[in-house]
């Protein structure tokens, strides 16, 4: 059986933390980062959970082996 490509694209977008967590980047961090308060650009650089099982199985089938090694 052959292996399942991994599409880069998404493995570039989405992490996986030590808990096993799904987690994703807030905002595009350089787009009119001049014109944004300080606070505003600093909650942009932080990492939110995955929501939804519909969009965990999504990302899932993006990216098959970033939790292979969590189970």
């Amino acid at each position: 059986m052959p292996k399942i490509r991994t599409y880069q694209a998404a493995a570039k977008r989405f992490k996986l933390t030590g808990s096993g967590k799904l987690v994703r980047s807030q905002a595009d961090k350089r787009h009119l980062r001049r014109r944004r308060a300080k606070r505003v650009k600093r909650t942009q650089f932080m990492m939110v959970e995955v929501q939804g099982a519909g969009e965990i199985k999504r990302v899932g089938r993006l990216v098959p082996y970033l939790r292979k090694f969590k189970d």
